[in-house]
């Protein structure tokens, strides 16, 4: 051990600091800090949900709803003056540093304009290229090939540049939905990387080099909950499962999205389609929990949109039930939430499936028609710096560091 840089003691220049508390080095630590601030947020009236543990909400006359991860937490509220006086009931329990209005947080930034919210990870994303030295590298228009992934080719003699380029692609599919199928296909292989695989997690460097500003957009309008649903029947080379993708909307805005490999082999691709539509049906239900621990009304049925008539079919007429056993328990689930009314399933035409964008490798033209569709974009009014000036009555949510 040596001593910080700076803080070298010139009358004891071998000795170490003695490290009394730490959050970090132990491995309770985390559980027992969490368990603190639980208590403390109990003792103001918060309820953990039953959905997020990490989501706190506090109702009574003013609502008040706190999001924590690890000492940053997130305070937001419909009115600024309450939201203040529970960080002022906070910081009295702990030494508290409120860093106003949020403006960046765990990597994302955050610009609030008068078309609406606007989430990015420009930063974090220009550190990426330089990290990987694709800071000069030639854009090209989509993240993928028309070439599928597979186990040929030489192995790479140093994977461990492949797994830090993947991992750090991971972390920005939290804005970037259109990387969420790339990301997927090459996360797949981890473990024994060949070069071709380097290859292709560089081509979505390349495609993050001329979108680099791109995010997504957050806009007042209607609260109907809606979902797409697709996939692609055995579309993996090698082992032939299907992968399942999803688009889950509130109104116009994005909310939530996937690619997924399924874990079994389909034999059709109702079968295929259902087991995707069942899990977008899992995840409107968990979106749906959410909402009701806010006490936010979903004024309509929420809809889930689906591009495959069989599989609408399999969840509403009992008659396929005795030719699909091998998909019961799937087919038990979409089938409670239609018949409970808590569900609507619904056609859409291929030509219009949003989802199609998470299940496959797309043609240039295809790609950005299905974009075009999402709410991704550029911020035109983007301020310099990232702080701007905090306006009376703001209701944007205020970030909170516990030293």
């Amino acid at each position: 051990m040596q001593q910080p840089l700076g803080f070298v003691d010139p009358n004891s220049p071998t000795s170490v600091c003695k490290l009394k508390k730490s959050l970090y080095g132990l491995k309770q630590a985390p559980r027992a800090w969490f368990d603190k601030l639980f208590q403390a947020l109990h003792s103001l009236g918060f309820q953990q949900s039953s959905s997020d543990a990490s989501l706190f909400v506090r109702h009574g006359p003013h609502l008040v709803i706190v999001l924590v991860y690890v000492d940053d937490i997130l305070v937001t509220g419909p009115h600024s003056q309450i939201c203040q006086q529970f960080i002022t009931q906070l910081s009295s329990q702990f030494p508290v540093k409120d860093l106003g209005p949020l403006h960046y947080f765990l990597g994302l930034e955050v610009h609030r304009s008068s078309h609406g919210i606007f989430v990015h990870q420009s930063k974090y994303l220009i550190d990426l290229l330089k990290k990987t030295h694709m800071e000069g590298a030639k854009p090209c228009c989509t993240p993928l090939s028309s070439t599928k992934l597979d186990n040929s080719g030489p192995l790479l003699s140093n994977p461990t540049e492949y797994r830090s380029i993947v991992g750090g692609l991971q972390y920005l599919t939290w804005t970037r939905p259109d990387l969420a199928f790339a990301v997927n296909q090459i996360c797949q292989f981890m473990h024994v990387p060949r070069e071709q695989h380097l290859q292709a997690a560089k081509r979505v460097l390349r495609f993050l080099k001329g979108s680099f500003s791109h995010g997504l957009w957050f806009t007042k309008g209607s609260t109907h909950l809606s979902a797409y649903s697709d996939a692609d029947w055995a579309g993996c080379t090698f082992d032939r499962r299907s992968t399942s993708g999803y688009c889950v909307f509130l109104g116009s805005n994005l909310i939530s999205w996937s690619a997924k490999k399924q874990s079994t082999v389909a034999r059709s691709s109702t079968e295929a389609e259902y087991r995707s539509l069942a899990h977008t049906a899992a995840e409107l239900t968990w979106v749906c929990k959410i909402l009701r621990d806010l006490h936010f009304p979903i004024p309509t049925l929420p809809t889930l949109w689906c591009d495959n008539i069989s599989a609408i079919s399999l969840a509403s007429n009992p008659v396929f039930h005795a030719r699909t056993k091998h998909v019961e328990i799937d087919y038990h689930y979409i089938r409670e939430l239609v018949l409970a009314n808590l569900l609507k399933v619904q056609y859409v035409c291929s030509a219009d499936q949003l989802a199609d964008l998470h299940t496959k490798s797309l043609s240039k033209s295809r790609f950005q028609f299905l974009c075009s569709k999402l709410p991704i974009g550029i911020c035109s009014d983007s301020p310099s710096s990232l702080r701007g000036c905090i306006r009376e009555n703001d209701k944007s949510p205020i970030s909170v560091t516990v030293k």
